[in-house]
């Protein structure tokens, strides 16, 4: 492949103002836009040698056959203009953000005569004050149910409402006290209105101020002996604690923010966003990103900014992210526009803030993990997913058994190998199996020999040296059926490390390749260049999770292996506790190394003197 695409501009034709920038492909179709502070700059990494980029990059540059630009004053009016182009003309190549659910709200329609609050989904009632998202829905008519109790305003449909006027009696909720009664005449609309702003204002803030007001009325009310009003009021003060109560407590209650937290890797993204208003969590939304070309966390926050806030959602006037994107300034000085009020991007990096980022990241990755698993779990998806990896990998069946292997150790030490298995698309836990490496020289020489030593139950049994039955009977028990694929986590050096091991033990019918995390690309035995799976497609997601719990598989038999070891060994020595132990195998990385410490070096650990330094050293030397 030639590194010269045909339709690279002149350096000197492009300018150096920022700008957007879109790619095409023959038919004219729009494939990327992205913005730029120096056009030639940003266009010159994309025409850099082939070689050099990302391969869906690459894979983009060879599909376009065209690039085109448009020069802007500012920054800010590149960000707009890209957020234009991108919702017009949605390229296959930008990132793509998916709610993963539809999230309720509580609407209040301040458009209508008499407003009324009610429970939606949908975002484009005009004139309508939104409040949420809610996670659940039932969390939406819990809250509408305290607030009615302090704020009796209309929840009945239109067709209620309208027939309530004609016939001159309320309505149910006005008949049980739930409504003033607008549609009645027993209060009038602006009455009623004065009643909905005081709703709004309080879900808007939440502020005690209304609470403390309410508290002085009923305490004059119970003086001047005005006991029914005095009740209302107290009930009312009930009702908005409780609403309060709802709402965690997670910031001082001046403290306005939305927060946002990203967990990704190389395929897809999940994005949380906590709602925080008066100090509480008022509400919480989550995206999921298809990523089809490589995104650092600060492009990815720029597209986060103008999905949350560019279809007229008001930001607040701090927004927390988990680092400041390049152009921040910019974004801010649009965001400030959006909202009609300064606006600051903030990183969090210690403080109530931060520890609240980590707890909304936790989520983001929990969410990405539930994605990953139950697209991978999906009937359609996984027969789907089975077909392409059969057409990718150029194999003459769909791969209905596939084995992952990969390798964990600790700077060489306590090596160990995983073995996962899946059928149909699914895991087989109950066949996963662990292997225990005595000697290695890398990771290579490790998985050479695990496969050697998987790859010998498989051998023809007239090839293979006389056994008992008995051994015979362990072996099939052990390892039942022949794989169609087998996985290596890792590029060119595993794949020929594992391809040496297939071709010795002679066993045919099988395909192998493996996947590097870096780039996601798939390699087969002898291959030049790698198979490159679409960067969306099950199959990858498929191929992707199966390395991923080899992984997981590996680190945890490792772990269990290096306490087990810590347990055994330092366990024994007087003084020599749980914290301790943590500690010397965090400065030494293993007990291998601890043992070969002369006292002197274990007397240096924090929390080591000479004394017990001397004991730890006796003990290991015994």
């Amino acid at each position: 492949m030639s590194d010269a695409l045909s339709y690279r501009p002149k350096t000197g034709e492009i300018p150096t103002s920022p700008g957007v920038y879109r790619f095409r492909d023959e038919t004219g179709r729009v494939l990327y836009v992205g913005k730029a502070k120096n056009l030639r700059a940003r266009l010159a990494n994309y025409f850099a040698p082939l070689s050099s980029l990302h391969e869906r990059t690459r894979r983009m540059v060879t599909t376009a056959s065209s690039v085109e630009w448009t020069v802007v004053g500012t920054e800010v009016e590149a960000l707009q203009l890209e957020w234009t182009w991108i919702n017009e003309f949605d390229p296959p190549f930008n990132v793509r953000f998916k709610d993963d659910k539809s999230y309720p709200y509580l609407a209040v329609t301040l458009a209508d005569e008499a407003p009324r609050a009610l429970v939606t989904r949908t975002t484009g009632i005009r004139g309508a004050r939104y409040f949420g998202p809610y996670p659940k829905v039932w969390a939406v008519h819990e809250t509408i149910e305290l607030m009615l109790k302090a704020f009796p305003i209309r929840t009945c449909n239109n067709a209620n409402y309208k027939r309530a006027i004609q016939s001159g009696k309320p309505c149910f909720g006005g008949q049980i006290g739930r409504c003033f009664g607008p549609c009645s005449g027993l209060v009038s609309i602006e009455e009623h209105r004065v009643i909905v702003n005081e709703f709004v204002s309080f879900m808007g803030s939440q502020d005690r101020k209304l609470i403390n007001q309410l508290t002085a009325e009923m305490k004059d009310a119970a003086v001047g002996q005005n006991y029914e009003v005095a009740a209302k009021r107290r009930d009312q003060v009930r009702a908005l604690n409780a609403v309060l109560e709802k709402s965690a407590v997670v910031l001082r209650d001046s403290v306005d923010i939305d927060l946002f937290a990203i967990d990704q890797d190389e395929l897809a993204a999940a994005v949380q966003l906590f709602i925080v208003r008066g100090g509480r969590i008022r509400g919480v939304r989550g995206w999921m990103v298809d990523k089809e070309l490589d995104l650092t966390t600060s492009d990815l926050i720029d597209s986060i900014m103008l999905t949350a806030y560019g279809s007229g959602a008001v930001p607040p006037r701090e927004i927390v992210v988990p680092e400041l994107p390049d152009d921040a300034a910019a974004l801010e000085t649009w965001l400030a526009g959006v909202g009609k009020r300064k606006v600051r991007l903030v990183a969090a990096q210690r403080g109530e803030k931060a520890a609240l980022l980590a707890t909304a990241t936790q989520n983001a990755k929990h969410a990405l993990m539930l994605y990953k698993t139950r697209r991978s779990s999906d009937f359609v998806a996984r027969s789907k997913a089975l077909e392409d990896i059969q057409e990718a990998l150029e194999m003459p069946s769909a791969p209905l058994r596939m084995e992952c292997y990969d390798v964990s150790h600790l700077s060489g030490t306590n090596i160990v190998a995983s073995m996962v298995v899946f059928e149909d698309g699914l895991p087989r836990t109950d066949e996963y199996r662990r292997f225990s490496i005595p000697e290695s020289t890398d990771d290579t020489d490790s998985i050479y020999r695990t496969l050697t030593r998987r790859l010998a139950y498989l051998i023809p049994d007239e090839e293979a040296a006389p056994e008992s039955e008995a051994d015979a009977t362990v072996k099939r028990k052990k390892f039942r059926y022949q794989p169609n694929l087998l996985i290596v986590d890792g590029g060119q050096p595993q794949v020929a490390a594992a391809a040496r091991a297939l071709r010795e033990s002679g066993v045919t019918g099988i395909q192998l390749c493996g996947i590097a995390k870096r780039l996601e690309e798939i390699w087969l035995p002898d291959s030049d260049y790698p198979v490159i799976l679409p960067r969306n497609s099950d199959a990858l997601f498929l191929i992707q999770r199966i390395r991923d719990e080899a992984h997981r598989f590996a680190i945890m038999h490792q772990r269990s292996r290096r306490k087990r070891d810590i347990t055994s060994v330092l366990g024994e020595v007087p003084g020599l506790g749980p914290a301790r132990v943590k500690v010397l195998l965090q400065h030494f990385g293993s007990v291998t190394r601890l043992k070969e410490a002369p006292a002197e070096a274990i007397a240096d650990v924090r929390g080591i003197g000479p004394v017990l330094a001397e004991a730890i050293h006796r003990h290991l030397r015994a």
